[in-house]
């Protein structure tokens, strides 16, 4: 593959999504779910293993693409010695099945152009069987059909199936392909007409349900977009990418299935959203974490399938190269399986923004997070893995501990609030020693900064989040020479590292190196705002900005030198901070959920 992160936009039903390139190749999609198996996979290998591409012919990227405002419509546009024509792509919200739109407009000129579709099934490893008729087509393998409908004649050379047609100023010619399991009827196709205006008119509306009016509206409004193309309408989770494999480090092992709902999201992405005006979603994904968790406490995961599967056992693809020869390429992921404190504080603290918020408490629910509270109060003391989901050792990771003290302390903060039943006065003293442990064994007097876990040498940006949760207050000295020693130490060409990948004799047991992590590139913005100073804070958001791809898309992480995308995309934490971060500096909110309760100020 010659393209890079960054050449792709996204379109999307609102339960799975397709990546398309500069070049005018969908090189990714899964049917019918984010997590299925990929039709298209070109992107983790090359065309062989399916992609579907509309250009003029012998073309290659496009002159100019963009998004119709407001809208998740994509027009990619191609200037050629012969005239201009544009390809309209779509996927309208879900209907009977899924369905891929393709408009190709004549703008000027008379513009020879070529279709090519290889379809792929289970991530390109099943050539499907082909057959043509005019301009309908059929591929069926297994489980798996597409139909292809097509305003033009269509041929097909072996498994490709290919259009070669002229448009003028004014012509038009579409592409619809539909999915639907192989031993079910085949649906009826959408008009590709019709269904460009239905999904203008859905996006529309739903951007104007938001009340963000700050300075970055416009790119609040895009990153809002992408982030509710990434939820999966039918049970309201979010996924944190669309993608799987698509590597930390270019060449590298650090390759991960993003493809499904971590509750470490749910507080900052109910923020964003809750912050923005979207209720709706912000309930639908409340409930979904409620849904997902219930059950015994101590089987509690870091995260869930689309609809609370809890089983997402990782194996790799050995038959793909991977996105730069950057292998393996993993489905699932065995990070589900890890112990990570901090998601018991995560998951309380969302539940208790949300009923801040005004998202009515329901008896399960404040069940739920009882049961969450008993089992943290006997196992606060053990080690893990630690938010980053590292693959060595278990730690006793500060930031994990600051988030059980966060659940202890919300759970005090609703029992006051609201009059709800429960041990007020243990969970008081649980957060108490929880606080305590922190502050005599997480932080370090003589480098004046918390540590990234007890005795470590090393610094975490997840520290940055100390403040923000209301651990301690901003203007505490120790807050304070954290923030500077995080930037100090893990910041490179101005953006944030995660983590030193070396400290502590490489603690996080994998080989290698990342880039630059932009979720805690803005958590930093905001804490330098947060201890005063803004100018510096606003300099770097103005940067963060800088980063995303023509289309308004922003990846898990960054070359901090070129600024090239890396790791999945588009990424929900990447979205969620940027909404986030332009709320912090516009003054809509502040970058702190809670203020420290009495006597947390040791």
């Amino acid at each position: 593959m010659s393209n890079r992160i960054d050449d792709y936009a996204l379109i999307g039903d609102l339960q799975t999504a397709a990546l398309v390139g500069r070049d005018g190749s969908i090189d990714w999609l899964c049917l019918p779910r984010f997590d299925s198996a990929a039709c298209f996979a070109a992107l983790l290998h090359d065309e062989d293993a399916g992609h579907w591409r509309i250009a003029p012919a012998g073309a290659a990227a496009a002159t100019s693409r963009c998004y119709r405002e407001h809208t998740l419509v994509l027009e990619t546009t191609w200037e050629t010695e012969d005239g201009t024509v544009r390809v309209v792509d779509l996927m309208p919200p879900r209907g009977e099945a899924p369905d891929v739109v393709r408009i190709v407009e004549g703008v000027s000129g008379s513009v020879p152009v070529e279709m090519a579709l290889r379809l792929r099934f289970d991530y390109g490893r099943v050539r499907p069987w082909v057959r043509v008729q005019r301009s309908e087509a059929s591929a069926i393998a297994g489980p798996d059909a597409v139909w292809l409908s097509a305003s033009v004649p269509l041929t097909h050379d072996g498994d490709v199936l290919r259009a070669e047609f002229t448009l003028a100023a004014g012509d038009r010619a579409w592409f619809v392909l539909t999915y639907q399991a192989a031993h079910l009827p085949r649906p009826d196709p959408v008009d590709a007409e019709r269904a460009l205006a239905d999904t203008t008119s859905y996006w529309t509306d739903w951007v104007d349900r938001g009340c963000y009016e700050g300075r970055w509206a416009e790119e609040v409004e895009r990153s809002l977009v992408l982030l509710k193309a990434l939820t999966y309408a039918p049970t309201g989770g979010i996924v944190a990418a669309a993608t799987t494999s698509l590597p930390e480090d270019l060449g590298g092992v650090r390759n991960w299935d993003y493809r499904y709902c971590w509750l470490r999201d749910a507080t900052f992405t109910l923020q964003a959203l809750l912050g923005t005006g979207y209720t709706e979603e912000a309930r639908a994904w409340r409930e979904w974490l409620v849904r997902a968790v219930a059950g015994d406490p101590d089987k509690l995961q870091i995260m869930y399938a689309l609809d609370g599967t809890q089983r997402l056992p990782e194996t790799t693809l050995d038959w793909l190269a991977g996105f730069d020869g950057s292998a393996p390429v993993r489905v699932g992921n065995a990070a589900a399986g890890q112990f990570q404190l901090d998601v018991w504080g995560e998951l309380l603290d969302g539940l208790h923004l949300a009923r801040n918020a005004g998202l009515e408490l329901t008896d399960p629910a404040w069940d739920v997070q009882r049961a969450l509270l008993d089992w943290l109060e006997g196992n606060w003391q053990h080690p893990d893995n630690g938010l980053w989901e590292v693959r060595g050792p278990q730690r006793q990771f500060v930031h994990s501990k600051v988030m059980a003290w966060v659940g202890a302390d919300r759970a005090v903060r609703t029992v006051e609030r609201l009059d709800l039943d429960g041990p007020v006065d243990d969970w008081r003293k649980l957060a108490a020693r929880i606080h305590a442990d922190v502050c005599e064994h997480g932080y370090d007097a003589d480098r004046r900064t918390f540590t990234q876990f007890y005795g470590s040498e090393g610094l975490d940006a997840a520290l940055l989040l100390l403040p923000r949760v209301g651990f301690l207050p901003w203007d505490d000295e120790r807050v304070i020479g954290t923030v500077e020693a995080v930037q100090r130490d893990l910041c490179r060409e101005g953006f944030l590292l995660r983590y030193d990948t070396q400290a502590d004799g490489g603690s996080d047991g994998l080989p290698g190196t990342e880039g630059a992590f932009l979720a805690c590139s803005f958590w930093l913005a905001d804490a330098l705002h947060g201890i005063g100073r803004t100018d510096e804070a606003e300099e770097l958001f103005t940067r963060l900005l800088a980063l995303r791809n023509d289309v308004g898309m922003l990846s898990e992480e960054c070359d901090p030198r070129s600024g090239e995308h890396l790791g999945n995309t588009p990424q929900a934490f990447s979205l969620v901070g940027l909404v986030n971060t332009a709320r912090h500096l516009g003054g809509t909110t502040h970058a702190t959920t809670e203020t420290p309760t009495r006597g947390d100020r040791a």
